[in-house]
């Protein structure tokens, strides 16, 4: 699943969160017990995610998996390469800027769970900068003696302008989505006494002044959708219990997720109410000083963002206003206060073409950065506000291959911009840079694998329907096209989510390093080439996904470049439900299949943790679409006398996200039967699979070492 849906002015919504593991203990637990009964599934009581015999079985499969990969030759090594790579110091160290200072949360070997941590752009500027140490995760988990597999993760900081004194702290116990929020204070450098405090739950807290805050999460019975989403958002003032916050907005239980924000640019401070139905289909009001909602009358399906007097929106489906058509996947702007006062004039800033897509776009204090996808390459341009069409030009010092990132380091203050580069052979650099002047490289991260014999080239396939469909192939120079090589490849394929270009030390030591070739299929479902793309694979037309998955596979094979038996295939999330129907729907053409915290029970998945959110992007199974759908369920695929590669299941006991009952019961079902089955279970880290770097390294080199002794 994406991760996050981005609100305007960078409030961010996550809208994956989910109700949480008490609520799969709880209500939600109790409402299916009759459908699991009713489904006469064998393998539904490892839904109970913390039940002691599930558990048993979890480390039952743990045991196994571990005494066959971890004696593995080189199992050892690699894994401490891998840590070496996540830990290392020489890493690019990300900041955001907060007031005068420049924020970074960082984690390597002396900080497990990380710091969260502060320095000037002087500093930031040099080699080895001196950082100053704000939070400290690792000592607050020492100070409050929290429980082994419950220690805090971090999840972000919300500090409130323009004087940045007070933040609020997202903390997670173990990885879990569900989390808290607390109140900082940076000057102090201490938790505010009697100040903000969130139990745990899925939602946030948000700034309106320094007294008052929306506060959107579980307030009891009926509060909370039926994706396990906040349904009701409060105003809360400073010094009063929660209980007494004052409703702003309650949604209706199928809504998807409700919340609110403040956005507070000086000269135009406005607070927004959201009302997200489904992914890519909300609504957006604006809150009076007198408490009425008035709303943003654009599509649904459209992407809101206000920045000072401008409403830009960028449509997924057409758009025909006074008189004219505006093509989906298009960018188009107006003036905010015209729109709500009832103009629909509006001047086209992109508008797609077959080849091309938005990718994303980025304000500074008087420009607007577009980031263009053609054939699934980075194009920036920059554009400045003017009366009817915008002034329009090339960015300054954006290099024409690789993947290349843009954002404001301050949009209030300034038009400097941070810029990154990367591709899968070139370690990520970061420049900073002023619209119009060419960027200063600030960081290089280090190179952490010897990428000098290999080659980066882009491929394309031909799907069943006679779609082209784009690859990305990294290969040894001297690759003989024999069908020998190692070859891993891997997809997502959903949620408009495109894969692109970048450098990662764990796959280079995992695989490259080794000699393998490693493969990344844009597939539809992702939007590579925008709405059209992604539409194009929804409900009915899921299997367009993985038949333009199955068609690199085959593209390959017919290059040569690998083979059935050396060939691989690793996704996770709903890339676990896309492996998961290679593994059932195209067995012949893999000779092992990575699966990651994945769906696979589709007839379930509406009914564990945050399924019901992802409705719009895979159907109903309570309904007539369940016609379709269970012709992409691993689960109610398998069949008992088909040959399968094989193959692994990864997930975490802490995925509050996709319920980890959908990896227990896939591997139950074919460990019955027989079949090659590694099962792995991590008990940390939520939907990302691991909390800390050492459990990250650990999990990768056991798919690496599972891949490599299968493949090889």
């Amino acid at each position: 699943m994406p991760a996050t849906f981005q609100a305007p002015r960078g409030h961010v919504l996550s809208v994956l969160l989910t109700a949480g593991l008490a609520a799969i203990a709880g209500a939600a637990h109790a409402e299916d017990a009759a459908r699991m009964k009713d489904a006469a599934d064998p393998f539904a009581w490892l839904e109970e995610v913390e039940g002691k015999a599930p558990l048993d079985w979890v480390k039952t499969q743990n045991a196994r998996t571990q005494a066959a990969l971890t004696t593995a030759p080189g199992f050892g090594k690699l894994e401490a390469d891998i840590r070496a790579v996540l830990d290392s110091n020489a890493k690019i160290p990300a900041v955001e800027k907060i007031g005068p200072y420049y924020y970074n949360f960082w984690k390597d070997a002396q900080h497990e769970r990380g710091v969260w941590r502060r320095t000037t752009l002087e500093e930031y500027r040099k080699p080895d900068p001196q950082w100053e140490t704000v939070i400290d995760l690792d000592a607050l988990n020492e100070a409050e003696g929290i429980a082994e597999g419950k220690q805090w993760v971090w999840h972000g900081a919300d500090c409130l302008k323009p004087d940045y004194t007070r933040c609020l702290i997202a903390l997670s116990p173990g990885g879990s989505d569900a989390d808290v929020t607390r109140e900082f204070d940076l000057g102090t450098k201490s938790w505010v006494k009697d100040g903000f405090h969130r139990a745990q739950a899925k939602g946030g807290l948000g700034w309106i002044d320094r007294d008052r805050v929306y506060v959107y999460t579980d307030f009891g019975q009926g509060t909370m959708t039926s994706s396990g989403y906040p349904r009701v958002v409060k105003e809360w003032k400073r010094g009063t219990p929660i209980e007494s916050a004052q409703v702003v907005y309650e949604g209706k239980a199928d809504d998807m997720y409700i919340a609110a924000y403040r956005d507070p640019t000086a000269g135009f401070v406005r607070d927004f109410v959201s009302r997200t139905l489904a992914f890519y289909n909300d609504e957006i009001y604006v809150r009076g000083a007198d408490g009425k909602l008035a709303k943003v009358d654009a599509p649904n399906s459209a992407s809101k963002s206000v920045h000072k007097e401008w409403l830009l929106l960028e449509l997924r489906e057409p758009l025909q206003a006074a008189g004219t058509t505006y093509a989906a996947g298009s960018l188009i702007a107006t003036r905010f206060d015209d729109f709500m006062a009832g103009k629909r004039e509006f001047t086209v800033l992109f508008a797609p073409t077959e080849r091309t897509s938005l990718s994303g776009y980025s304000w500074t204090k008087n420009h607007l950065v577009l980031n263009v996808l053609e054939d699934v390459k980075n194009r920036i341009s920059v554009l400045t506000p003017a009366a009817g069409e915008w002034k329009r030009e090339a960015f300054v010092g954006a290099p024409s291959l690789g993947t290349v990132s843009v954002g404001a380091v301050d949009a209030d203050e300034s038009d400097a911009v941070w810029m990154t580069t990367t591709d899968y052979l070139t370690p990520s650099t970061l420049a900073l840079a002023d619209i119009g002047q060419a960027p200063q490289v600030l960081k290089t991260n280090p190179t952490f694998f010897d990428a000098s014999t290999h080659v980066a080239e882009q491929h394309f396939a031909t799907s069943q329907d006679g779609t082209r469909v784009p690859y990305f192939l990294v290969r040894p120079k001297n690759l003989k096209l024999d069908g020998s090589a190692p070859t891993l490849l891997y997809g997502y394929g959903g949620f408009e989510v495109s894969l692109t270009p970048g450098y990662s030390g764990s796959v280079g030591k995992g695989w490259l390093e080794k000699g393998g070739v490693y493969a990344v299929a844009n597939i539809r479902g992702g939007g590579e080439y925008g709405p059209r793309w992604h539409q194009a694979a929804l409900k009915a037309n899921r299997h367009k996904a993985y038949e333009d998955f199955a068609a690199v596979a085959k593209d390959l094979i017919d290059r040569k470049i690998t083979s059935t038996p050396h060939l691989g295939v690793q996704g996770g999330s709903n890339g676990g439900l896309l492996t998961g129907n290679m593994l059932t729907q195209y067995p012949e053409l893999f000779g092992a299949v990575v699966v990651q915290v994945p769906l696979l029970d589709m007839k379930r998945y509406s009914h564990l943790l945050a399924g019901a959110s992802w409705m719009a992007e895979y159907g109903d199974p309570d309904t007539a679409d369940w016609e379709f759908i269970q012709r992409f369920s691993p689960y109610h695929l398998f069949k008992a006398d088909q040959k399968y590669p094989p193959v692994i299941f990864m997930t975490s006991t802490r995925d509050d996200r996709v319920h980890p009952g959908h990896a227990r019961k896939m591997a139950a079902r074919m460990i019955e039967a027989g079949k090659n089955v590694t099962y792995y279970e991590n008990i940390e880290g939520g939907h990302g699979g691991s909390a800390n770097n050492a459990q990250a390294a650990h999990m990768s080199a056991l798919a690496y070492t599972f891949l490599w002794e299968t493949l090889k």
